[in-house]
C-alpha cells in the first residue's frame, strides 16, 4: 500500500483518486478550493443553477468503465439522458441546422437542410474519422506518451499514417470532404474542444464529431456538477480522504523522489506517490520551481501554444424561449476573424484581443433543478476568448472590460435571433483571469496547451513526470482536456502507480 496525494480535485485528480483507493492505496485528494470539482463547476442563486464548466457529456462509457472499476455502476450514481437533438446550430445566413442525437438520421438532416449531398459528404468524412479512431485510441489516447516510441506505435502500418494524415490541418480535411460552408463551419467548431484553431489543429481532431455523433451527446439531469459530485464519492467510498480548502504551495523531494507536498500554511503531507491534477505548468514553475530534470517538460511548454479560454456569461431569465435546444451555437460572419483575434493571427496580426463578433454558445437545460419556476430560464452562455495575459494581451481585470463586453454580448445574440435583454433578472460574468483564480489554470486557458501545430500532442506534458513518483493528470496532460480524456488520463496513471 502506497500513500499517495493527490493535488487538485477537479474530475481527473477525483477519478485518479477513485482508481487509486481502488487498487488498495491510501489517498489524500488536496483542493484548494472549498469544493471539489475544478472547472466541472456550479453556480447557484436566487433558485437559478448552472454548470459552470463543461457541459455535454461524451464518450460515457469512460466513465463506466471508472464505475465499474471502483465497485460501483455510473447509471446508479447519475441520470444520463441522451440529448435528441443533439445541438442546433444557426449559421450566418439564417440557416438552422438541428443535428439529431442518433447518428443514422444525421445524413437526412443535413440533406433537409444544407441541400442533397450534405449527409453523404459528412458521412464519408466520418467514416474517415472512425478509422482514425480506430488506429490512435488504444496506442494514443489510453497509452502514456513515450517519445519517439509513441510514434513508432502510430506508424507501423503506412495506411494507418496516410489516414491520420499528421500533415494535413482540420480545415484542410473539411476542405477536401465538404463542399458547404456551413458544414465546414461545423467542423472547424470541434478545433475548440481543444482550445484549437483549425487552421493549425491537426486532422485527426475530426474523431471528436466522430466520438460525439457515434456515441452520443448525454447530460446529467441536475447539472454535469453530479458527475464529479459522484466520482468524489466513488473514491471516499473505497477509502480516500477529500481535503477542501487546501492550498498547496510545493511538492516535496528527498532522496531524488517526490515525498509528499508541504500546504500553504506549512502542513507536510507525506507520500510515497504525488499525483498533480494542476495545471501542468503551474506545476512546472510554482510547485516544483527549478528542478533540472523538469527543463524539458518546461521546454515543451514553452514552445506550445497556449489554449484558447472562455467568456461566460450566467443569465436568469424572466419567460421561457420557444423551441429552443438544450445546445445552440450561433456562428458569426467571419469565423476565421474570431480564431486571428483569439491568438493574434491573421492579417491584422498583433496581441490577442476580446472578439469583436464571436461565435457564441447557449447551453439552456429544460431541467427544473436548474430553475425556480416553469416560467423561467438558466443560461450558460460561452464565447472563445483569449486567455487572460496583463503583461502581452489582454488584461481582463481592467475597469469596466468584463461588463461592457458581456452587454455587447447581450447585443450579438439580440442581433442573431435570440433577444433576451428584457428578460434578464441577473447575470454573473465570469472572465478568463476569473478562471485562472477559481481553478489554477494559467491565463484561464481551459485546456492547457492547445493542439495547434503537428507537434502539439507530443508538446503536452506527460503522465510520468521526470521525478519518479510524481505523475500528472487532468486536461493540461496526455492526452488532454474535456471531460473523456481527463478520465483517460486518470486510468493510465492509476495503472502507471499499479496496484498496492
Amino acid at each position: 500500500m502506497a500513500r499517495v496525494a493527490v493535488v487538485g480535485a477537479g474530475l481527473g485528480g477525483l477519478a485518479a483518486a477513485a482508481r487509486l483507493s481502488a487498487a488498495g492505496h491510501r489517498v489524500t485528494v488536496l483542493e484548494q478550493a472549498e469544493h471539489v470539482g475544478g472547472k466541472l463547476g456550479w453556480y447557484a442563486r436566487d433558485g437559478h443553477a448552472f454548470d459552470t464548466g463543461p457541459s455535454l457529456v461524451t464518450l460515457p462509457q469512460v466513465y463506466r468503465d471508472l464505475f465499474a472499476a471502483t465497485g460501483g455502476r455510473l447509471e446508479e450514481a447519475v441520470d444520463l439522458v441522451r440529448l435528441d437533438p443533439a445541438v442546433a446550430y444557426r449559421f450566418a445566413d439564417g440557416t438552422r441546422l438541428a443535428v439529431p442525437g442518433t447518428p443514422d438520421a444525421i445524413p437526412a438532416a443535413l440533406d433537409g437542410t444544407l441541400g442533397a449531398g450534405a449527409g453523404t459528404q459528412w458521412t464519408a468524412l466520418l467514416e474517415r474519422a472512425a478509422r482514425m479512431w480506430r488506429i490512435s485510441e488504444q496506442p494514443f489516447l489510453r497509452t502514456p506518451l513515450d517519445g519517439a516510441a509513441t510514434l513508432a506505435r502510430l506508424a507501423r502500418r503506412p495506411a494507418d499514417v496516410a489516414a491520420i494524415a499528421p500533415w494535413q490541418t482540420l480545415r484542410g480535411l473539411g476542405t477536401a470532404y465538404l463542399q458547404d460552408p456551413r458544414l465546414r463551419a461545423l467542423l472547424d467548431r470541434y478545433a475548440t474542444y481543444s482550445g484549437s484553431d483549425p487552421r493549425r489543429a491537426p486532422a485527426v481532431l475530426a474523431t471528436v464529431p466522430y466520438v460525439e455523433q457515434a456515441f452520443g451527446s448525454w447530460y446529467v439531469r441536475g447539472g454535469l456538477h453530479r458527475l464529479g459530485l459522484a466520482v468524489t464519492e466513488r473514491a471516499v467510498e473505497r477509502g480516500a480522504v477529500v481535503r477542501t480548502g487546501c492550498a498547496v504551495r510545493r511538492v516535496l523531494v528527498e532522496g531524488g523522489r517526490a515525498s509528499g507536498v508541504e500546504l500553504a500554511d506549512g502542513e507536510r503531507v507525506a507520500a510515497d506517490v504525488v499525483v498533480s491534477a494542476v495545471d501542468a505548468a503551474a506545476l512546472y514553475a510554482d510547485l516544483l520551481p527549478g528542478d533540472p530534470r523538469t527543463r524539458r517538460a518546461r521546454r515543451d511548454l514553452d514552445r506550445a501554444t497556449p489554449s484558447l479560454s472562455g467568456f461566460v456569461l450566467l443569465l436568469a431569465l424572466r419567460g421561457r424561449t420557444p423551441g429552443l435546444a438544450h445546445h445552440t451555437v450561433l456562428f458569426p460572419d467571419d469565423y476565421d476573424a474570431e480564431f486571428d483575434a483569439v491568438f493574434g493571427t491573421g492579417p491584422s496580426a498583433g496581441a490577442p484581443r476580446p472578439v469583436a463578433d464571436p461565435t457564441v454558445y447557449v447551453s439552456a437545460p429544460d431541467d427544473p433543478a436548474l430553475r425556480p419556476d416553469g416560467d423561467s430560464e438558466s443560461w450558460f452562455v460561452l464565447v472563445n476568448a483569449p486567455r487572460h495575459d496583463p503583461a502581452g494581451g489582454v488584461d481582463w481585470d481592467a475597469p469596466g472590460l468584463a461588463d461592457r463586453y458581456a452587454s455587447d454580448l447581450l447585443d450579438v445574440l439580440a442581433r442573431r435571433g435570440l433577444d433576451v435583454r428584457d428578460r434578464v433578472r441577473w447575470r454573473v460574468v465570469r472572465t478568463p483571469a476569473d478562471l485562472e483564480r477559481d481553478t489554477g489554470s494559467v491565463g484561464g486557458s481551459i485546456y492547457g496547451t492547445s493542439s495547434n501545430g503537428t507537434r502539439a500532442a507530443f508538446l503536452r506534458p506527460a503522465n510520468a513526470s521526470p521525478v519518479p513518483g510524481l505523475f500528472l493528470v487532468g486536461g493540461s496532460s496526455h492526452p488532454g482536456g474535456g471531460l473523456p480524456l481527463v478520465g483517460l488520463s486518470a486510468e493510465i496513471v492509476a495503472r502507471l502507480v499499479g496496484p498496492a
